[in-house]
């Protein structure tokens, strides 16, 4: 089982003759403790396109040092990235190979670079014993396979942060080292620099200057949309697999935007092509969402049975849920487990790869945005009242569930198109998102306090079964049925704001 480590870190550049400052003027730093120098050998993978380094991942399987095996870090925010680790081996391991998955796709992972370095640790203590950073100094001597390129050498320092150190600590040694005349490095990585000083030389071709549009056309906003929800499914999918939290609730949402924007603006790209693309998001999304809708319903129902006044009984019913939703939790995530890893997803990735590299554009594409998206969520909006309309003519229970129902999902829909379009709208499409967000809220919540009283009637059917009390669900039910109630007296209202936020943004008469 591989190990992750939150590395934080900076790297700054250094020759044989740089020296360090005196580290202990650093606060809180009462020692420095110089480690015996180590010589590490690392080999870097990635496919011959190098989708990984494009990425800002590397992949590496190391020798020496104080944790020799592979190694796989992952972008997490600025100046951080997740390590994981996994113990030597000649094959990559299997759950590595996954999270890279969705970038590698089919392509094979093959030597890149080689890299051996001589370092010196020194670790930076505090009052109490603990270590609070490391302060590495390489050595660095670079090569790819076969020796093309040539070899190349440097010398770096890096400066990271433990698990014992604050967070403002990396700023504080970041202002040490560059008064003491240490620069920070221009490159991002190790193999970042390795790769540019041994890149082969490209014979420049001359080119004809291209043409500067003077604004963006109706295609350049949609494209630039699609674009980022894309790039987020494909970044997410390691997280999804790593379990973090909410990282399949996000993925799923951009899923959903994607397919919302490839629905909407059928006068931009054209329909037959992005039909089929928008069925097989569908799925993704269905596929996502039984582990989403699990997290959501289970933590709903323990709240409620944590909230007070405290039903009666409410600590074997905490039991009884715990155990249903640790069944429900392992069928729901193999089930998203076997979907990023099947034939179908890693198809619909490179389908999107190749619709949004050459985009099917339509003739309305090439216009002004504003004519052109305004209409696109008019409609989007026009079926948002239509499903509003149904809301109060449908009978009490089941079928005003439903009508409800659809009218969340229009919601989603015409928020997403309006998110889409605001680059192009500006305040107002914002500020009418925002009221749809809050009316599919509204909607949400009556909709998951319908598939709780579902799951509370099974689960008091199962504990009357088992000789328990049920007592603790009838009274979470008849709790969950007040908070329907409340929603729906609370729709006139939310929606009334939503309709006078759309006249302002022009989408009705």
């Amino acid at each position: 089982m591989a190990d992750t480590v939150r590395e934080i870190e900076r790297k700054y550049a250094a020759t044989d003759r740089t020296r360090l400052p005196d580290l202990t003027a650093v606060h809180g730093v009462a020692a420095v403790v110089e480690k015996e120098p180590e010589i590490l050998d690392a080999t870097y993978y990635d496919t011959v396109a190098l989708r990984l380094t494009a990425h800002g991942i590397t992949l590496r399987r190391r020798t020496g040092g104080h944790d020799p095996g592979w190694h796989l870090k992952l972008p997490a925010g600025p100046h951080a990235r997740d390590e994981i680790q996994a113990p030597p081996a000649v094959e990559l391991p299997g759950d590595l190979a996954g999270l890279v998955r969705s970038r590698v796709r089919g392509a094979a992972l093959v030597p890149v670079m080689r890299l051996r370095t001589r370092r010196v640790r020194r670790q930076l203590v505090g009052a109490d014993g603990a270590v609070l950073a490391e302060i590495a100094v390489d050595a660095v001597r670079a090569e790819r396979p076969g020796g093309a390129g040539g070899a190349v050498t440097w010398a770096e320092i890096e400066a990271e942060v433990t698990a014992g150190g604050g967070p403002g600590l990396l700023d504080a040694l970041d202002a040490c080292l560059v008064a003491g005349g240490i620069r920070r490095s221009d490159a991002p990585s190790k193999l970042a620099r390795a790769l540019a000083a041994t890149a082969p030389v490209a014979r420049r071709v001359e080119r004809p200057p291209e043409r500067k549009r003077s604004t963006a056309t109706a295609g350049d906003v949609v494209l630039t949309y699609a674009r980022e929800q894309a790039r987020v499914i494909v970044a997410l999918d390691p997280a999804v697999r790593r379990e973090l939290p909410d990282a399949v609730h996000r993925m799923r949402v951009a899923t959903r935007r994607l397919r919302s924007t490839l629905r909407s603006c059928r006068a931009v790209l054209d329909r037959t092509v992005t039909d089929p693309v928008a069925v097989e998001l569908k799925w993704l999304a269905g596929e996502l969402g039984a582990d989403r809708d699990r997290e959501v319903l289970a933590a709903r129902i323990q709240d409620g049975l944590a909230a007070p006044p405290v039903p009666p009984c409410a600590e074997p019913a905490r039991a009884r849920v715990r155990a249903w939703s640790r069944a429900r939790r392992s069928g729901s995530r193999r089930q998203v487990a076997v979907a990023l890893d099947g034939r179908r997803y890693l198809a619909l990735l490179d389908t999107l790869d190749g619709l949004l590299a050459d985009p099917p554009l339509c003739k309305a594409a090439g216009r002004a945005p504003c004519k052109v998206l305004t209409k696109a969520v008019r409609k989007d909006f026009a079926r948002l009242a239509r499903r509003m309309a149904d809301v109060p003519a449908a009978p009490a229970g089941p079928q005003r569930d439903l009508a409800l129902h659809e009218a969340r999902k229009a919601a989603k829909r015409a928020r997403y198109a309006a998110e889409a379009a605001r680059p192009a709208l500006g305040g107002r499409a914002e500020r009418f998102a925002r009221r749809i967000a809050d009316l599919q809220q509204l909607l949400g919540d009556h909709h998951d306090s319908v598939v709780a009283r579902e799951a509370l009637r099974e689960l008091a059917g199962a504990a009357q079964e088992a000789g328990e009390s049920g007592f603790a669900f009838g009274v979470l039910h008849g709790r969950e049925e007040a908070v329907a109630a409340d929603r729906e007296r609370e729709l006139p209202g939310r929606w009334a704001k939503a309709a006078r936020s759309a006249r302002r943004l022009g989408l009705t008469g």
